[in-house]
């Protein structure tokens, strides 16, 4: 799996004009799905992202979590994260799991990150048209990848 994780002050994301999800501070994490992911990486970046420290504490350093600052997230299916454009111009999405598998674990991965204790999690509907709202705090941007992470076995 491979997300791309924003600090973020407030983030929404709308369907066909309409807000489907909405957090303040927090994160709002674009997440793409591979072939070879399953439940384990799912639940290895949930966690990951719950104890990520990167909110200053009263000495504006980064030593608070997500769940010290009581935080948030909007997480956004984004297949386009496995674009593979090393060939023309037009870019190969082949590496992006079928999108009824990619459905499913992130779902799943929501919800392991409700397992982690964040209490508000907002999610963007799969497979739809979307416009997301980020207002990115910092900026703070981290590009996570369970194959390079958590090696390639997935341990």
């Amino acid at each position: 799996m491979r997300v791309l994780l924003q600090r973020v002050t407030k983030g929404s994301v709308r369907v066909d004009g309409n807000v489907v999800g909405s957090i303040d501070q927090g994160f709002v994490i674009l997440v793409g799905v591979g072939h070879d992911d399953g439940e384990a990486q799912a639940q290895w970046l949930a966690r990951k992202i719950a104890g990520l420290r990167v909110f200053e504490d009263e000495h504006g350093k980064f030593n608070r979590s997500l769940l010290d600052v009581g935080g948030g997230c909007l997480v956004i299916s984004q297949f386009t994260l496995f674009a593979d454009a090393r060939k023309g111009r037009r870019p190969s999405f082949t590496q992006a799991a079928a999108p009824d598998d990619a459905a499913v674990l992130i779902e799943h991965f929501a919800d392991m990150l409700r397992q982690a204790g964040v209490n508000r999690v907002e999610m963007g509907v799969f497979g739809a048209m979307m416009q997301v709202a980020i207002y990115n705090d910092g900026p703070v941007t981290i590009w996570l990848d369970t194959d390079e992470l958590m090696g390639e076995n997935g341990s």
